[in-house]
């Protein structure tokens, strides 16, 4: 007999109430987010069963693409074709999907999608869609039994927009949490998050980043928690940086199962780079995705970040400047979707959380 567990069942409870959440609204109209970047769509599904769904990032008239995976855990599709020795050099969507390796089931859909539009490689008289995705660990909460499949990829893709896309506990940010080091009943809510940076000259670099990390989300600027391991009455943070060094076992939920986890997102600009650059540009948007989130890519988690280059722009400020753009739009979107995220039973959000710590 299957068991969900007290947080998961009340989260079910919630779902089951209000119907769950499928519509993609818009969010801050001040900042487009990975939109930014011209030539680029994303699109969100949140099934309506229980807390979790998918989110793709469309780029229909083929973006050149790469990918960094730090985490020891990856649940990932097509990334050995990203590699820049191989043939193919551009994509034409990127999922991100909760549902652990079911979940990788979303690619399909946008596959699907894409090629009932003439969208992919010509080969043999066929369109051929070129779709890379990963999966973030979200079965604990509500029914795990419940997953995001290719109908959820097909109707991500179906809404997807190039206007300023929902952030928070929408797509695959819908199931992800943060602060899972004493177990989900101390976590709080994660999300889904999106940032962008616009020069003079023209230059866009952007990204959109599902954050269910095991560990602390911290505002680099300030050193400050945003959202993290609750302390032992909830209303306060623990510190997960504070734990580790007193002798903390990471990894270990509630009952001694072991905690879900994974950060995953897209960082993506408008410059003209080669699939070699623009793995670098992934490598280098790490570096946001480690100053906000304590601990990061650990054996247990699958961080990984693809990128894409449109080529709309020819920079003159070089590889080193995109890079550390990426890392500096990683990071806010790392803070944005904690901050934007909705609270679930025994699951609280940073907007209902006190920020003094305990």
């Amino acid at each position: 007999m299957r068991t969900i567990g007290f947080v998961g069942l009340a989260v079910f409870a919630l779902f089951a109430r209000t119907g769950g959440c499928v519509a993609q609204e818009a969010s801050d109209p001040a900042g487009a987010g990975i939109t930014a970047v011209e030539g680029l769509r994303l699109g969100h599904f949140t099934l309506r069963e229980r807390p979790t769904g998918c989110t793709v990032v469309l780029a229909e008239d083929g973006a050149v693409a790469g990918v960094d995976v730090r985490g020891g855990a990856p649940g990932t599709r097509e990334v050995a074709l990203l590699d820049p020795v191989n043939r193919v050099q551009a994509v034409h969507a990127i999922v991100l999907s909760g549902g652990s390796a079911f979940g990788l089931d979303a690619a399909s859909g946008v596959v699907r999608y894409l090629e009932e539009r003439g969208i992919g490689y010509a080969v043999g008289g066929h369109v051929v869609p070129i779709v890379a995705g990963a999966i973030l660990f979200d079965l604990g909460v509500g029914d795990g039994s419940i997953r995001p499949g290719p109908e959820c990829g097909y109707q991500a893709a179906l809404a997807a927009s190039a206007a300023a896309p929902a952030e928070g506990s929408v797509g695959a940010g819908a199931g992800a949490t943060v602060g899972k080091l004493r177990g989900l009943e101390r976590a709080m809510k994660g999300g889904i998050g999106t940032a962008s940076i616009t020069l003079d000259d023209g230059l866009t670099v952007a990204a959109v980043v599902a954050v269910n990390a095991i560990g602390d989300v911290i505002d680099p600027a300030t050193g400050e928690i945003i959202a993290g391991v609750r302390n032992e009455d909830g209303t306060g943070f623990a510190d997960a940086r504070r734990l580790l060094r007193e002798g903390e076992l990471p990894g270990r939920g509630g009952g001694g199962a072991p905690a879900g986890n994974t950060t995953i997102g897209v960082v993506a600009t408008n410059a003209s780079l080669t699939k070699a650059e623009i793995t670098k540009v992934a490598q280098m948007a790490h570096d946001g995705l480690a100053r906000a989130i304590y601990p990061a890519h650990t054996p247990r988690d699958g961080d990984t970040l693809f990128g894409l280059a449109t080529g709309e722009h020819e920079d003159e400020g070089g590889l080193t400047r995109i890079g550390a753009l990426a890392a500096e739009v990683v990071a806010e979107a790392i803070l944005r979707a904690v901050r934007a995220a909705t609270g679930l039973p025994g699951i609280p959000s940073a907007s209902e959380l006190a920020p003094a710590g305990g």
